[in-house]
Formats: structure tokens, sequence, C-alpha cells
């Protein structure tokens, strides 16, 4: 089972929990009944996308990653391409045992995916964009919990869109290094996603507080290390601020959650940040 977890990268699915959990604090935390088919839709669709990524890239990671699980022959190309098309469907379905237009996001979050792991990701001027799409409708796929919020909400998703083109304009570094250009780019975007963060977050000034505690946490474990990649930007410096910043978007979340639900929810958005961390230490997040 190691190489299958190791293709899955459980940590980074245990990130995208919070993102429907802080969609479902903007949509007022109604119907919960709704909420676990939501949970395990995110889960699928995320691991799908992971996995079908490794796919397309197995001839590249035969030179750059072969310890991967694909270029080392621990599991086949067929396995990995039958379990990512899998669980793609299965997250689709399970939104829309959920609601019908949460099954609409789902469909549109895995043709993004599909999009992003064929072809988009090649792309410079489109892949950061369109793998921040992939996050900004994980989020709307929480809202989709009441349909109707979903016509109010859209703006919020600006900041996950934002804050994930950032890392991933960095990500771009990762194996051979970066340029001063996208580096510089990288740290202006996520300033900029900060920054959306905390207009979301004085709209509602009765819970401003804990929320923009949380942000001032997320500037302080994710700035210095964007800007530590921006004055040395080699593929270590790369990667160790892609990691904390991927591990981070759960005070993202944490810090919408406590806008719209309060501090008590935004801690069990916190909690699944524990466990990204935890399974972190024993499997790759890049």
């Amino acid at each position: 089972m190691r190489p299958y977890l190791e293709l899955l990268r459980p940590a980074n699915v245990v990130t995208a929990l919070g993102d429907v959990l802080a969609g479902f604090a903007i949509a007022g935390l109604q119907h919960p009944g709704r909420l676990p088919w939501l949970l395990v839709s995110s889960c699928c669709l995320y691991a799908g996308g992971v996995v079908l990524n490794d796919v397309f890239d197995r001839d590249l990671d035969r030179l750059e990653r072969p310890e991967r699980p694909i270029p080392s022959g621990r599991v086949s190309v067929r396995s990995a391409a039958t379990l990512g098309g899998g669980l793609l469907a299965a997250g689709i379905a399970a939104a829309m045992i959920a609601t019908p237009a949460a099954g609409g996001v789902a469909v549109a979050i895995a043709a993004a995916v599909l999009l992003y792991d064929a072809w988009g990701k090649r792309q410079a001027p489109i892949a950061p964009l369109n793998m921040a799409m992939c996050r900004a409708l994980n989020l709307m796929l929480g809202v989709a919990v009441v349909p109707a919020a979903l016509a109010t909400a859209w703006p919020v998703a600006a900041v996950p869109l934002l804050y994930i083109y950032a890392i991933t304009v960095l990500s771009r570094g990762e194996v051979h290094g970066g340029s001063s250009r996208a580096t510089s780019s990288a740290l202006i975007i996520l300033m900029a996603s900060i920054g959306a963060l905390v207009l979301v977050i004085v709209r509602v000034p009765d819970r401003a507080i804990p929320a923009l505690v949380l942000a001032a946490a997320l500037t302080w474990r994710v700035v210095p290390a964007f800007i530590a990649a921006r004055r040395q930007p080699t593929p270590g410096a790369i990667r160790t601020a892609v990691k904390r910043g991927i591990l981070s978007l759960v005070l993202v979340d944490a810090a919408i959650a406590a806008t719209f639900a309060g501090p008590v929810f935004a801690a069990v958005i916190l909690a699944t940040g524990l466990v990204a961390g935890w399974l972190a230490r024993m499997f790759a997040v890049t």
C-alpha cells in the first residue's frame, strides 16, 4: 500500500477538507447532513487529480523524480490511471448525492483537474490560474451545500484563487530553481491574497479579531519563506516555501470560517491542519 499512499499524497488531500468546511461556514452551517458527502467528494477529486498528475508526468518524472511510484515501477501506469479516473468519478457522484448544484461544481473541478494535468500545467501563462481555479472551486463545493448561496459567496473564492496562484507560480522552480521575476511575482500575488482575506474579514466586524489573528499567523508562517525563496531562488528554498504554503492553506480556510461561523468552527479546520502536518512527515507534499 505504501506506493499507492505516496501517489495519493495524503497530506495534500487532507488540506482539501478545510476548503469545503470553510465553504460550509460561508453557507451558514446549514444542512449538515449533506456535509459528509461533500467532504468525501473533495477528497476523491483532489486524490484523483494528484494521481493523474503523476500519470501524465511519468516520462518527465523518469528523469527528474525517478523515486516516485510510477517511474520507479512500484505502481503501473494502468493501475494509476484507473485509480485516478475512478476517484474523479466517485467525487462527482458523492457531490451529486449532496445537491445537484454541488454535482455541477464537482464536474467543473474534475474538468479543471484534467485540463491542468493533461495540458494546462505545461502552458506557463495558464498553469497557475488553472491550478488556482481547482482550489477556488473546491471552496465553492462547500458553499454548494446551500445552492442559493453560490450566487452571493463567489467573490470570497478570490482568496484561495490568489493564494494558490502564488504557490503555483513559485512551484515551477522546485526542480531547477526559479528566476527573480517568478519569485517576485509569487511574493506579490501572495501578499495580494492576504490583503483579499483581510477585506473579507473586516466586512464582518463582530468576528474580525479571531479571524485577523489567523490571518496574522498565516502571514508569519508563509511570507518569510517566500521572501527567502525570492532572495535565493534555489530548488531547496522554493520547495520549502511551497510546502509551507500548501500546509498553511488551513489558516486561510480557518480565517474564512472564523469570519462566517466563529472561532470554534475555525478550530475544527485547524485540527485538519495538524493531521496534514503529521502526514507530511511521512509522505511527500510536492
